[in-house]
């Protein structure tokens, strides 16, 4: 089985310069764990949700916060994301997917096929294509 069979092919972006507040309402807004960042519509990098915990303040909306706590908030993407981000193509296996994860210890890899973002693949995809029967 391949890559773009069990991909996410509807991909949230964001820029390099977008703040870390708008990164933080997409996260709360939504169900996934990872954000792609682009540049001119290239994948420059990729933001999870742990990324942007350590980021910011812990003290943000607690009785405790303060201004310095808030200005976490205007830190932008490219403060905090990983560069170069660890890619696959869509034609690839599901396992070597699997296997390319392990290796390079990451939880999701962004799907490129001549350069473009064409969808996102992670663990958690593989692992309900395998408890589906899939092969992997």
């Amino acid at each position: 089985m391949q890559v773009e069979t069990i991909m996410t092919s509807r991909v949230v972006t964001v820029e390099m310069d977008d703040r870390l507040s708008v990164i933080k309402d997409i996260f709360e807004q939504a169900k996934f764990r990872h954000l792609l960042v682009i540049e001119e519509g290239k994948l420059i990098g990729i933001i999870s949700d742990r990324d942007l915990l350590q980021a910011l303040s812990p003290y943000l909306d607690s009785a405790a916060e303060q201004s310095r706590d808030t200005e976490t908030l205007n830190r932008r993407a490219h403060q905090i994301m990983t560069r170069d981000p660890v890619t696959i193509s869509s034609h690839q296996t599901l396992a070597y997917a699997a296997r390319l994860m392990l290796d390079k210890k990451v939880s999701c890899l962004p799907v490129l096929e001549q350069g473009q973002l064409v969808g996102i693949l992670s663990w958690k995809d593989l692992l309900k294509a395998a408890l589906d029967g899939g092969s992997l």
